[in-house]
């Protein structure tokens, strides 16, 4: 039974970091994608990066491009996403994704291709 279980979350002030983990047991598809998303009220889930579990290939949103970046231990089956310069719009529920759709050269960024959920963790940047 594949699990996913978020953690690093919390309250920030703006041009703070944050280092969300995703610890994922019983996953091990090297040949797909684990991602992250986020859910800010009122809004459709988006998806902020995503990675190819084998490791290289990368994708990020452009809202985050060059303050966010993902990565992953596969020795400890982690998935991290490291989070720089935030902002109040950064504010939202982040979730770790696996499973996800390798399309055309790259890991969709679209919720709907990915399979195995965490249940969130909870980003808020104050300004």
């Amino acid at each position: 039974q594949v699990q996913l279980v978020e953690s690093g979350g919390g309250s920030v002030q703006a041009g703070g970091s944050l280092r969300l983990s995703c610890g994922a047991s019983g996953y091990n598809d090297r040949g797909a994608c684990m991602g992250w998303f986020r859910q800010a009220p009122g809004k459709e889930r988006e998806g902020v990066a995503s990675i190819y579990y084998s490791g290289g290939k990368t994708y990020y949103a452009d809202s985050v491009k060059g303050r966010f970046a993902i990565s992953q231990d596969n020795a400890k089956n982690t998935l991290y996403l490291q989070m720089n310069s935030l902002k109040p719009e950064d504010t939202a529920m982040y979730y770790c994704a696996a499973a996800g759709a390798w399309i055309n050269g790259a890991c969709s960024s679209n919720k709907e291709y990915y399979y195995y959920w965490g249940q969130g963790t909870q980003v808020t940047v104050s300004s």
